[in-house]
Parts: structure tokens; C-alpha cells; sequence
């Protein structure tokens, strides 16, 4: 770039393409919205068939399309308005120098250079003639250092000379034009600078010429996103980045104070911390973790392929009993073989996670069931899935189902069914708005023995599932006047009782199903008010009782919730086992008894729960009956 180009430019006009881009990925964004909340919603309402099916298959690859044209759109907004933030950065300092050449009557000519008038004492008896200076950008702070001097010694000595040539020059001009013609060079220098460094970043961000958004798309769109974060890391300084551990309502209180331009940034550029953010609204949390889902699921699917190709050939050995010497009928399978399948399994499992979160996106309008919401998403570990039916923001009604062990993100299908199982049993019980969410937001244990038998990992989860409750309590538009109960399977009624035992819990009601021990002793000391605390305990559930108990939570209390003395409202179950709480017949369009009564207290019908008395039978009781009357 040179002076004439840099005195022209209009960094504005960076901003109002900047501007344009921002409404495209608008628009993008609610083409999205709109094909997957109305029409393939409203083809799931109405219509059935493999024709269907295949119909919601060409919609989701249009919706992915607006999806990363959002996505692009955002990434190229950010980057325009890094351009205008370097380029009038250099556009300031050029404008002042050029002010000061023409408050001391210099000429700045269009090659940079300054001319400066004779003066000074007369030599021979004449005034030193005036000239002109070309600058440099030497000893410019913005200017990358010279691999061949970088510790700009070379530079210091120049600028040095520099000032003593200019001392004792008999034209005073001269210095004051040289320091104003240095100024210019190095505006042009650094405006060269971001030219350079934008340029070929912008003209990354394109998509291939074709209507297929391809996995290398999105893994093309995770490199980009890296680019423009590291070019833009000047333009972002100014902007606050997120309270560091802050708490939920930190967090929002830093959103609500971001201008729309910053917030397009942050969600374009970090994802995944963004869609972590407990406090911050569920649409902007989905927002970001859709990207971080695509994203990934782009990786991995591309890892697999790859591994699909290069499997190793799977070579069987014969050896005997002692491993040494081939025989017949003993077979062993090679090392190699056995490396790539565990490699294998390792992204192939995730995987089955990831397609179930974007099946359950693929059913919003199946039966009327709302937009989903993905509040939390993450490969890493275990992988956490975090995902809402319905926005929890403007319901009315709350439930937070926690599972148990088992439970990742490989896994996450089963749970994820019973979150929407339990959206349409208490949708249908009432015309207010229900929000249910599937939170596998922590390191479950993975097998039952030994680690169910640790309350270690319930610990651990404590203070996530405090954060996330809280996030939902700030969040919600009726703030404390929504409903919220806290349902937990298993080892997660451990998790429940282990968030109590850290202060309030948040929630206005727990329901507890197949519980092995929920640390507490007592439903007085889970933090909600007197009867609040409900229980099932179906039939043949061996890990509530005797040795499965022992097995699957040892030690994690003295009592278990299906206990009497515990003290809490003990529902009837017309299920059997330990994963039959959520049972749902979707022929028949009916929910199972036990899922009915979490239902029930879910929308705060708690009158019309079946409770058990000591007896065995059965009992309507009003819910404010003192759980320790049962029988009398």
C-alpha cells in the first residue's frame, strides 16, 4: 500500500461491508430456523412415511447450508471489522502527520515524501535552500522485527545517525520534515501490515462452488475461525472477554453488556467457551454449540473415514496355550489389528452421540415436540451432551433429568429419549410451557462396579450441576417465579444429593427413580421445602436393594430414598427394573404410571400423585400429607 491509496481509504467502507455480511448471516440464520421449526416441523406434525423421511433429509442439508453460510458470514463480519480497525488505526496517524506538515507550511507530495521551505542563518550569505525528505519506517513499534537483526540494533544505530545528520543540518526544516515524513512511512508501513496479513485470510473464506456442505467444509470453517481469531486478536483487545470463573449471573451481566458487533464475534470465534457460559440464554448457547457440533462431528467423521481406509489387514496368528509356538485351533489377533480397532472405537463412539443429538434436532415438529436446544456439547472425555426440549428461558415449568452411570456422550441416545419422553407427559398435563432438559454434564461413572461405588464422581459434579441450575434460574424470563424440579435416575440422584450438600440447590422440587444412595440421610436436607422430595422404586429394581445397592453406591448413605425414614413422597410405579421409570408407549401416544407422576410434579400437580403406604397398596394423598403418615 502506498501513501496516495493510504490517504484515500475509507475504513468505513470495511465496516459497511462488515455490516452487509452480519445481515446475510442473519438471514441465513433464520432460513435455518425457519426450515427447521416450521416446514420440517410442520411436515413431522402432519405427515408420516418414508417420503417424509426423506424430505426432512433434503431440509436438514438445506438447513446445514444456511448453517454455514451463518457461520462464514459471521467469521468474514469480524474480519472486515478487524481490517477497519488496523487500517484507521494507520489512517489516524497518517491523517496528523499530514496536519502537522501543513501547520508548518510543508508539502507532503503523493510519494509520501515532505518538502520544507528555506530557512535558517545565511550561509555565504544565503538562506539554506529548502529540499525534500523521503521517510522510513524505521523504528516503527509496529513493524515486524528483521530476521537478520532482531534485536534492531542495526535500526537503533540508523535512527541515531538519523538525529545527527538532522542536528546539524543547516536548514532547521529539515529534521522537523524528516521526523513528519517518518510518521507517514510508518503509517504506510503498518496499513502494508494489515493489508498483507488480511488479505489472504479473507480470501480463504469461501465454500466450494457446489450445494453440498461436505465435512471438509466445516473442518475448512474450524481452521478459518483460527485465522481470524489470531488476526483479530488487536480489534478484540478492547472488547471484555468473559469473567473468568465467573458465576451465572457474571456471565449474563457481561453478555447483556457486549454491543451486537462483539457478541457476533465471540459466538463466531469461540464456540465452544461460549457454549459453556452457564447464565447466558439458551438460544445463544445453541447457537454456539451447533457450531462446535458441526465442527467436530466434521473431524471426526473424516478421522473415521481415514481409518476406514488404511485398516490394517487382520492377520490372525495360531499359537499355543504358551504363546510360542503356532498350532492348530489356537488363534491370536495381531496387535496391529487390535490397535486401529481401539482407535476406531474411539471416534466411531462419540460419533453415535453426535447423531443422536442431530436426530433429536431432525424430530422437532414429530408429535408436536418443540425446537431442541443444545446447552452444553463437548468431545473430550467422556463428551458432555446438555440438551433442552423447548427453551427453558420462556417456560414456565423446568425438569433437569440427570442419569446415571453409563452415562457419556457415546451413550447418550437412551437419555436423551427420556428427556423428550418426559416433555410430552407434562406438556400434555398443562397449557403452560415446559422445558425438559437431558443433562449429562459430568464424568458419570463408567462401569457399575467398582466405580458406581465411589461417590468421587459425584463430587466432582456438584458444582457443575450448581452452576448449571443457576444458569437456568438467571436466564429464565420469570426469573425465581418458574418452576423448577431437579429428576435424577440412579447414580445421578447421588449427583443431586452431593449439589446439596454444597448450599442451594436452585430447584423447587426433586424426584428421585431407582436411587442407590442420594448422600443425605434424611429428604429434610436436599434443599427444598417440606414434601417437595418425591421417590420411585419399581418392581424388580435389584440395584436399589441388597447387594445391587452395595454395588452401585456403596457407602454413599447410610439410607436409601425408598426408605420410609428417609421421608419422601413414595409415587406408585406400574414399571419393572431399573430403566423402566421413563417408559412411554409412542403407539398408543401414552406414558407409563411412573413416568406419568414425574410428570405430575414437574407442572405441580402433586394432588393428583399416587403415593405408596406402608401396606403395599395404593393411596391418593394430597401433597402437603406428611410423608411419615403413611399407613396411619
Amino acid at each position: 500500500m502506498d501513501y496516495s491509496t493510504l490517504k484515500s481509504l475509507k475504513p468505513s467502507e470495511f465496516e459497511d461491508a462488515a455490516r452487509g455480511y452480519r445481515v446475510l448471516g442473519d438471514m441465513a440464520s433464520q432460513a435455518k430456523d425457519d426450515i427447521e421449526q416450521q416446514v420440517t416441523a410442520g411436515m413431522r406434525k402432519s405427515l408420516k412415511g418414508d417420503a417424509v423421511d426423506e424430505a426432512v433429509v433434503q431440509l436438514r442439508n438445506l438447513a446445514a447450508n444456511f448453517q454455514y453460510t451463518q457461520v462464514e458470514c459471521a467469521l468474514i463480519a469480524t474480519a472486515l471489522n478487524s481490517v477497519a480497525y488496523e487500517l484507521r488505526a494507520a489512517k489516524h496517524k497518517l491523517d496528523a502527520a499530514v496536519e502537522d506538515a501543513a501547520a508548518q507550511h510543508f508539502t507532503v507530495r503523493s510519494d509520501g515524501s515532505v518538502s520544507y521551505p528555506a530557512a535558517g542563518d545565511k550561509v555565504d550569505g544565503k538562506v539554506p535552500e529548502g529540499g525534500a525528505v523521503k521517510g522510513s519506517a524505521t523504528g516503527d513499534p509496529t513493524r515486524d522485527r528483521d530476521p537478520i537483526d532482531p534485536s534492531a540494533d542495526a535500526s537503533d544505530i540508523a535512527r541515531a545517525l538519523e538525529r545527527q545528520a538532522s542536528n546539524h543540518h543547516d536548514n532547521p526544516n529539515y529534521g522537523r520534515a524528516l521526523a513528519i515524513a517518518n510518521r507517514i512511512a510508518q503509517a504506510v508501513h503498518q496499513a502494508t501490515q494489515a493489508d498483507e496479513k488480511w488479505a489472504p485470510q479473507l480470501r480463504k473464506l469461501k465454500a466450494d462452488d457446489d450445494l453440498v456442505v461436505a465435512h471438509e467444509d466445516w473442518v475448512d470453517a474450524k481452521k478459518d475461525m483460527g485465522g481470524v481469531r489470531r488476526g483479530a486478536k488487536d480489534y478484540l483487545d478492547g472488547t471484555k472477554a468473559p469473567p473468568k470463573g465467573g458465576s451465572p449471573a457474571e456471565n449474563a451481566a457481561w453478555w447483556k453488556g457486549l454491543s451486537n458487533d462483539e457478541r457476533d464475534a465471540y459466538i463466531a470465534l469461540h464456540p465452544a467457551g461460549l457454549g459453556k457460559l452457564d447464565g447466558l440464554p439458551a438460544a445463544v448457547r445453541d447457537e454456539a454449540n451447533r457450531t462446535a457440533l458441526a465442527e467436530t462431528r466434521a473431524e471426526f467423521n473424516l478421522k473415521l473415514e481415514k481409518l476406514d481406509r488404511e485398516e490394517p489387514a487382520k492377520y490372525e496368528q495360531k499359537w499355543d496355550n504358551a504363546g510360542q509356538v503356532p498350532v492348530q485351533g489356537e488363534k491370536q489377533v495381531t496387535l496391529a489389528w487390535k490397535a486401529w480397532a481401539k482407535e476406531r472405537s474411539e471416534i466411531a463412539e462419540p460419533l453415535k452421540g453426535m447423531d443422536a443429538i442431530q436426530n433429536r434436532f431432525d424430530r422437532t415438529g414429530e408429535d408436536g415436540l418443540p425446537e431442541a436446544y443444545l446447552m452444553g456439547f463437548s468431545a473430550e472425555g467422556r463428551g458432555r451432551a446438555i440438551l433442552a426440549n423447548g427453551n427453558p428461558d420462556d417456560a414456565d415449568h423446568v425438569a433437569v433429568y440427570t442419569p446415571g452411570t453409563g452415562a457419556s456422550l457415546s451413550n447418550s441416545n437412551g437419555d436423551i429419549n427420556r428427556g423428550v419422553n418426559l416433555w410430552k407427559t407434562s406438556q400434555g398435563m398443562t397449557d403452560q410451557n415446559v422445558s425438559t432438559i437431558t443433562w449429562i454434564g459430568y464424568d458419570a461413572p463408567p462401569e457399575v462396579f467398582p466405580d458406581a461405588n465411589s461417590h468421587t464422581y459425584a463430587d466432582n459434579a456438584a458444582d457443575e450441576y450448581g452452576q448449571f441450575i443457576d444458569g437456568l434460574n438467571v436466564a429464565n424470563k420469570s426469573g425465581s417465579d418458574s418452576h423448577v424440579t431437579a429428576v435424577a435416575h440412579s447414580y445421578g440422584t447421588t449427583v443431586i444429593g452431593a449439589a446439596a450438600q454444597r448450599g442451594d440447590l436452585g430447584v423447587d422440587d426433586v424426584v428421585f427413580a431407582g436411587s442407590p444412595g442420594a448422600r443425605v440421610d434424611n429428604a429434610a436436607d436436599l434443599d427444598v421445602g417440606k414434601g417437595h422430595v418425591w421417590n420411585e422404586h419399581a418392581e424388580g429394581d435389584d440395584l436399589v436393594n441388597g447387594f445391587g445397592r452395595f454395588s452401585h453406591g456403596a457407602g454413599l448413605s447410610r439410607i436409601d430414598p425408598s426408605d420410609p425414614i428417609f421421608g419422601a413422597n413414595q409415587m406408585t410405579t406400574d414399571t419393572e427394573g431399573h430403566s423402566g421409570y421413563w417408559d412411554y408407549d409412542d403407539k398408543k401416544d401414552k406414558p407409563s404410571l411412573s413416568i406419568e407422576h414425574q410428570g405430575r410434579v414437574i407442572v405441580g400437580e402433586y394432588d393428583m400423585v399416587r403415593l405408596k403406604p406402608r401396606d403395599g397398596g395404593s393411596l391418593m394423598l394430597p401433597y402437603w400429607r406428611e410423608p411419615q403418615n403413611w399407613g396411619d
